[in-house]
Formats: structure tokens, sequence, C-alpha cells
């Protein structure tokens, strides 16, 4: 077995002060008061991580619009049958809320047998009733809003689960549907999701219903700061070569709680036998002992004697459901040595709650970030005793043939997207203002041992709200409110799309001659104006701005707590990193950040972890299909060469010593050489 130790591509210190699980005279932890406080909205969009309490945050937000603001029915819709038992009844009273939650079980349809089609009955039943709240899947409502029509649900309020299976795609039809619902702007709509963004880039909502959400947003950096006992989360990737069964102890350490993801058997790392590679898995692991016939978990005794009780939701569907069954029992959460090893591949996902789980190992990339980041929380829950957690992705290095080679090349710059999207997931929240004379320090911040600086620029960090406030000279600021709510709040959107762009991945990591403003303004710049096409060209440039500053401050503040780890204190380590860059350039300006690549760190951990002669393949395919300029990158050029020629009163020039001027020079000649072409043609 080839010794090798897994490079975090990321590691969040927090401090745990225990806010986030304080709860206040009606019961309430932070989200939850957060999101009650916005109870009387219509439309109302909550943004929180995994095991925040967005369950609970719903409970009450439902009883006071069902007692206080005259709706009829509540209906809470789930993507999966399982997720339906977050919503069993709950006495809140006895926690300091004025009334308890109550769902009757035949309107917990997620329990009763049958299929989603077979329930539509049940909701018209239910919507025909006295009583008021029922609880279904997202696949049933779309059944009972085919059959009823969208006027069968007005008065009500439609409280959506896991928000991000909803797309503004026309094929999604629980998408069409609350298009349909908030047209008719007669129902109440509450929409849930741990995720940050869709994993296939699709928009959630149209902009025009996205701009009638009032939006409550609880970091992941606000979760975590907050709990009691959980510190560290790292964040990493693993090359391996061979099969990953023969490599995966290398990673796996058998004394951490751990959830291991196999690969699908249509994916490039499967052997095509899943059960082969548990039984292989589990082998590797020590000696057979037998299956638990009270939980149907394996029993595997390890060389150092101790006995690891292992579920397997790999195997065939009968013995899989007795381990499942076992894994929903209050054991569960409340024994921590009930499991140790939980291996499955379709499961133990999205909902599903371990509160011991240390360790997510996932092998072969996920299709989706929102997958990615669904298994991430699987790690992220606070318990007792647990102090650090993990996420490996274990990812095949690329083998000689073609096209395994360009397989390869994909999956690590997906992983690499993937990282690179958790830390701005996990970081604080970054409030960008352009730095003037008249500029001062914001209230609630802290600016670091000698205060806030007139002659230069600053930046705060609110130990309470988890947020920055940096300073950046030439910033420009977004003037609409879109605008404006895309900076404050949707920030990574943005990001989760540029660092998907594989042209910008591929540039950045693998080509030496890019000039970085080629990433920062022209790739980044028409990925805005496609995303955003609703917004003028000063507002795209302001998101533009706020976006690669977020990134590249990130990066930046990655690089010297890697490169100065034991100078900087753990629990503030991200925060002392952005300060300590900011200090160190004295004057942050858009110019400068424009000039950073945001792929460069990601370069240097992705160098030390995969083999040399493997990077030399992967560069090598990258090389291979590089186009030097297109038509679109050209054009992108061009306008903003003529924005230097407004600020500098003369084109670029072709011989300039400065890359990034000589680079929109080329733009304007190719535009050139390209019409001269045409013409003659």
């Amino acid at each position: 077995m080839t010794e090798h130790k897994a490079i975090p591509h990321v590691s969040v210190n927090y401090a745990c002060n225990g806010s986030s699980k304080k709860t206040n005279e009606l019961g309430m932890r932070a989200m939850q008061e957060r999101a009650y406080e916005k109870r009387g909205e219509q439309y109302l969009l909550i943004k929180s991580p995994p095991a925040s309490g967005k369950s609970r945050a719903l409970m009450f937000i439902a009883l006071d619009k069902l007692h206080n603001q005259g709706l009829k029915q509540a209906i809470i819709v789930v993507p999966e049958k399982s997720i339906g038992s977050s919503f069993h009844d709950e006495p809140l009273s006895q926690f300091g809320f004025w009334a308890d939650w109550h769902v009757a079980p035949k309107w917990n349809l997620c329990d009763a047998l049958g299929e989603d089609g077979g329930k539509v009955k049940s909701v018209k039943a239910f919507l025909d009733s006295d009583d008021r709240v029922l609880v279904c899947t997202h696949a049933t409502l779309r059944f009972a809003v085919d059959r009823f029509g969208i006027e069968a649900f007005d008065n009500r309020l439609i409280a959506v689960d896991e928000f991000h299976h909803v797309s503004a795609n026309p094929d999604n039809k629980l998408g069409t549907h609350l298009g349909q619902l908030i047209e008719r702007d007669k129902a109440h709509i509450v929409a849930m999701t741990g995720s940050y963004f869709r994993g296939d880039a699709e928009a959630v909502l149209s902009p025009q219903d996205e701009s009638k959400f009032e939006t409550v947003t609880y970091t992941y950096y606000e979760q975590l700061n907050g709990y009691e006992y959980l510190k560290t989360l790292d964040i990493g990737y693993y090359f391996y070569s061979g099969a990953y069964s023969e490599e995966i102890l290398s990673v796996l350490d058998p004394n951490e709680k751990t959830i291991i993801h196999i690969p699908n058997v249509n994916s490039r790392e499967s052997t095509k036998d899943k059960i082969k590679e548990v039984e292989h898995i589990i082998e590797e692991l020590g000696d057979w002992q037998g299956v638990d016939p009270d939980t149907g978990f394996h029993l595997v005794k390890t060389a150092e004697g101790r006995v690891l009780r292992i579920a397997d939701l790999v195997d065939d569907e009968i013995k899989r459901d007795k381990v499942t069954t076992s894994l929903k029992r209050v054991e569960t959460n409340g024994n921590r040595d009930f499991v140790d090893i939980i291996i499955a591949l379709g499961m133990a996902k999205e909902g599903f709650d371990w509160i011991w789980c240390e360790h997510a190992l996932t092998v072969g990339y996920r299709a989706s970030l929102t997958e990615i980041i669904q298994i991430i929380g699987r790690t992220t829950r606070d318990a007792k005793g647990k102090t650090h957690a993990r996420f490996t992705n274990l990812i095949a290095e690329p083998d000689a043939t073609e096209e395994a080679v360009t397989d390869a090349v994909n999956d690590t710059l997906k992983a690499i997207a993937a990282s690179l999207l958790m830390e701005q997931v996990l970081a604080p929240r970054f409030n960008f203002t352009p730095k003037h004379p008249q500029s001062g320090p914001v209230d609630g911040y802290d600016y670091g041992a000698e205060g806030y600086k007139q002659d230069q620029s600053n930046v705060g960090f609110n130990e309470k709200t988890g947020q920055f406030h940096v300073e950046v000279k030439g910033l420009a600021e977004p003037k609409s409110e879109d605008a404006q709510r895309i900076c404050q709040q949707d920030l990574n959107e943005v990001i989760a799309t540029f660092v998907q762009d594989k042209p910008a991945l591929e540039k950045g990591l693998f080509d030496k001659e890019m000039v970085p403003e080629e990433l920062t303004q022209v790739r980044l710049g028409k990925i805005i104006k496609e995303k955003y096409p609703e917004l003028d060209s000063e507002d795209q440039e302001a998101v533009r701005q706020h976006a690669i500053a977020a990134l590249n401050l990130t990066q930046k503040a990655k690089e010297i707590v890697n490169n100065n780890g034991d100078d900087i204190k753990a629990n503030t380590a991200l925060i002392d990193g952005v300060r300590k860059f900011a200090m160190d350039v004295r004057d942050l300006d858009i110019d400068m950040i424009d000039r950073i690549n945001p792929f460069s760190e990601a370069y240097a951990i992705l160098a030390k972890s995969m083999s040399e002669e493997s990077l030399k393949q992967v560069a090598a395919v990258i090389a291979g299909k590089r186009v030097n300029l297109s038509i679109e990158e050209a054009r992108e050029l061009a306008m903003r060469a003529l924005k230097f020629k407004q600020e500098r009163g003369r084109l670029p020039s072709l011989t300039a010593p400065d890359p990034w001027e000589k680079r929109m020079a080329e733009g304007i000649a190719f535009l050139q050489q390209k019409t001269i072409g045409a013409n003659n043609g």
C-alpha cells in the first residue's frame, strides 16, 4: 500500500463560542430568531447550513402565519420521504414558544404507504379539511398542482425544504409551479436551503421572482463559530493510482467516525463491482467477525484488537433495509459507539443526521457542488468530544490512455473548483466599501491592535456577525437594488459560476503566459454579463469587482496562513491572513486585486498533492486544446481598451512593458485582422 498523506486544500478554524446553540426566551437559536423576525414576509428565502435548525425555524414561522396572519393551512414539502420525519410533532411550548407544533399522523404523507402519485387524493382531502398542516414530498405537490390547479393553494403557506432542488428551467415542474404561485400572488412561500448555489449552475428562480423574496442568510462561519465543540474543518483532495480500494486506508483512519461514499458504478473510479469494493474495504480494515443480528452491522476486528461496527448501505435491498432501520434508532446519535463507519453509494447524504461523523470520505468527483456541500454537511454537526471534522475527495490520477487523461483533467478541475468554492462558503462574509478621504470606521468592527487608520485601507472584523469590512481604493459601488443584493448576499453564486468555468480554471492553473486580468476582468466580466443581463454595465462591473475581491482576498489569506502557520493563531487564522495581506500591500486597490491570479494558490497545493508525472500529463492535455484568443475574448479586451483610453487618453500599445496593456492591444489587433479578413473574403 502506497504511503500518502492527504493534503488539506483548506483548513478552517473556529472559535467555539457557543453562540449558535444558545436559545432566547422563545426557545429559538440564533438563526431561528433571525428568520422569525421576517415572519411577516409573503416570500421568504432562508439560506442556512445543515444542522442550523431550519426545520424548527419553519415551525415557528408557520405557526405565526396560521394563528396571526390569517393563512388557512401550511403545506411543508421535502425532496424525499425520509426528511419528512424532521417535521414530526414538537412540544415548542416547553422551551418558551406560545404554541406546539402538531401534524396529524394521516397528514404526514411521508410516513404513509404508497407512491407519490397515489397520495394526491390525500392532498385534496387535506385542502377540504379544517386541519392546519400537511407534510409531503416535492413530487406529491407537483402531482397535486397538476390535478387541482394553482388556485387550490390560495391563502396557504407553501414551505419548500431543500429548495436547491427547484430550478427556473422550464423542464423543472416544481420550479414552474412555484413561478405560477408567485405570479398568482395569493399564497405565501417559505423556501429553505443549506446549499448556496446550484451545482449545475442553473438559477433557482428567475430574477423577477427572486427579487420578491426577502432573504435570511446565516453563514457557515456563524454556524460553526458558534458551536461548543467542533473547532476545525478540513477540506482536501487526494490523488491515487490503481484501484481506490487498494489505497483507501492511506486516508481512512478507523479511529474516526466516517461515512465512505463509494463511486457510482458508471464512474471512472468504479471497479464496476460495488459489492466486492465494499468487501475489500472491510477486509482492509481487519478480520470480519460476522454480522450483529440486532442491527445488521458488520463486526470487524482491527489489528489493535478493537471491534468496528460497520453499516453497509450498498448491499442488496433486503439486508440494507435492516441497516437503514437501525441507523434511524435514537442510539445512532445518542451513543457514540453505536456505529463506527458507514459505507454508502447513493444514501447518507442530504437530510442524513449522524452527529458523530468526523470524516466524509468520497471516492470520485460528484456531479454537482450542491451534492458536495450536502456531503460535507454530514460532518458539520456539533457533538461532545468532537473537535475536528474533515472531507476528503479521492480522485484517480490519469493513466496512459488519452481518454482517461481527459477524464482525469475534468475531475481534477471539478475538485479544485469545489475546494475553492467551499473556502468562500466557510469563510466570513466580506463587505467592501470604497476608500475615500472621508471614510471612517464602521460600528461593531475591530480594526486590529492599532485601530482604524485614516491614511490607508483598513480591514475590520465583526466577531458577532462573522463579517469583514474591507476598504478598497477605486472600488465601484452597486447602484440598483438587485446589484446591491448580489454584492451583499450572492457573491458566492458569482464565484461558483466563475470557478466552475473550465477555460478560466485551465488558464489560471496551467497557462504560464496568462495575464491575470484576462481572468479577473475579461473572463469574469463575460460570466457576469451572461448571469445578470438585467443589470446595466456599471452594476455588472461593480458585481465583478466585489466578487473578485472576495475570491482573491480569501486566496491570499490562505497563502499567508499556509506559509506562516506557526505565527498565526489557530482560531483566527483566516482573519489574521486577510489583515496581514492588507497591511503588507498597505493600500488595497481594485487594480492590484485584479492583478492576482485567483488560482495560483490552488496550483501550488495541486503540485504538492499530485505526482509530477501526472501533473505534466494534465498540463499537456490542457495545452493541447488551448486557443490563444477567441472572438468573444477579443471583443471584451477591446472594450477594456476603450476604458483604458478614456482614463489615459491613448489606446493600449502592443509594445507596452505592462503585460495587461499589451494583451488589450492584442485584442484590438485580433479584431482588426478579423475585419480585414472578412472584407477581403
